[in-house]
């Protein structure tokens, strides 16, 4: 079946299968966020991001196989609420961005910084440091050999603008110009894009925007 990254809370996971890496995408309330299990095909290990909300339906999702990690892209709490509980049940690392793991209530057992390399199995996914939604926000990427890029962007980058900065004008363009120099100007077009809300999209599809985010200003 074909994936279409499109997600309802209470509904089943929609799975993007890759040559190297399969990736599980939930919706969970209230919120409808985004949560997405990964899981090597070499080696199946799993990692989990944000532990959202809904803990039965994120364990029922990762199953018996466990996860070796949960990273959690920002501090908001809708990101979070199921985190303790996943943790519990599993044992898994806790990975989140340096600047915001003060913000979790769950300890952070691995801060991650700009440029850090973080494993599943034998991927790599490539932590790139966001401000502007969060102080400490990231996104992950995954520079899959065998086609496109994907990256998960928790809030920081959806369809139709970036994440939500409060109308802090600081923190719109701290958001806005990180998102177009270590996002938009180094993965190419066709790199598909996995937001913590809502509907998936690709860079292509939104790079033609970007005059039009900066002078609306949000």
């Amino acid at each position: 079946m074909t994936y279409s990254g499109v997600v309802k809370v209470g509904g089943p996971a929609d799975v993007h299968e890759l040559q190297d890496l399969m990736i599980s995408k939930v919706a969970v309330g209230p919120m409808e966020n985004n949560a997405y299990l990964l899981r090597c095909r070499a080696t199946d290990a799993q990692l989990l991001i944000d532990a959202a909300n809904d803990a039965p339906t994120l364990l029922t999702l990762i199953g018996s196989d466990g996860i070796a990690s949960v990273v959690t892209t920002h501090r908001h709490a809708d990101h979070w609420q199921a985190l303790a509980e996943v943790v519990a049940a599993t044992g898994a690392r806790t990975y989140a961005g340096r600047y915001d793991a003060e913000g979790i209530p769950v300890p952070t057992d691995v801060p991650v910084a700009d440029g850090d390399v973080l494993q599943v199995g034998r991927v790599e996914l490539r932590a790139v440091h966001l401000r502007g939604h969060t102080p400490g926000s990231i996104a992950l990427v995954y520079d899959d050999p065998h086609g496109p890029p994907h990256v998960f962007t928790g809030d920081c980058l959806f369809p139709g603008g970036v994440g939500n900065t409060r109308r802090d004008p600081v923190a719109f363009t701290d958001l806005l110009n990180d998102v177009e120099t270590k996002v938009f100007d180094v993965l190419p077009d066709e790199t598909w894009v996995y937001p913590g809300h809502g509907r998936d999209t690709t860079l292509g599809a939104e790079r033609p925007q970007l005059p039009t985010w900066r002078a609306r200003g949000w």
